[in-house]
């Protein structure tokens, strides 16, 4: 039985015309020749697309495009059509139990992955110092001179050297001895990760 594409291809052939002249003259890639020629459905274009073809290699080769479409039609193959066996069914959310057990738990995981990344950003960071008292360049007439202030709490803080007691909150209150020759007084914070802040406040001992 002659296809599509024997019939073609006895056509180009007795007129001895090659791919490469009718892909020039029709427009049409020689590889989609070959391909029709083949009958090779597969991986031609779709059938609108492949009717064109046949119907213009028809009319270049003198022969007639209603016959030559009419044996397409009888060697072109169906198309498959893909049955879906469950049918999409649209889907209403439902909020069960075990949907709650895992909201809870993705919760707590987060806040407990926030406060451990929390308190480990507290113990890797500086300590802060704030001084109320002396001021900078103060003069000083005694002996002793009122230091005050506040620093992170859980720290170790010197002034010059001395240790200083904190309350629970970081704050302190107390005197320093110092001397005619003291300029200054070094305020240092030592945090539990060895993290240290130094601040320097000048004072004018009279």
């Amino acid at each position: 039985m002659t296809t599509i594409g024997q019939l073609l291809k006895d056509a180009r052939v007795k007129k001895k015309i090659s791919l490469s002249t009718i892909e020039k003259k029709t427009k049409i890639k020689k590889e989609f020749i070959l391909l029709i020629e083949k009958n090779d459905w597969e991986n031609l274009p779709e059938y609108p697309v492949v009717s064109g073809f046949v119907k213009n290699l028809a009319v270049f080769l003198k022969l007639s495009p209603v016959s030559a479409n009419a044996f397409l039609r009888r060697d072109y193959p169906p198309k498959k059509l893909e049955v879906n066996p469950k049918p999409d069914v649209e889907s209403k959310f439902v909020w069960s139990p075990k949907l709650t057990f895992a909201v809870g738990i993705s919760i707590l995981s987060l806040l407990v992955l926030s406060y451990l990344g929390f308190e480990y950003y507290k113990f890797i960071k500086p300590p802060e110092i704030t001084i109320v008292s002396p001021k900078e360049n103060e003069i000083v007439l005694k002996q002793n001179v009122k230091v005050e202030g506040k620093t992170t709490t859980d720290v170790s803080l010197t002034i010059n050297n001395q240790p200083i007691i904190l309350d629970q909150e970081g704050n302190f209150v107390t005197e320093i001895l110092i001397t005619k020759e003291t300029t200054s007084l070094i305020f240092k914070a030592t945090s539990r990760s060895g993290k240290q802040t130094v601040l320097e406040r000048k004072i004018i001992v009279e």
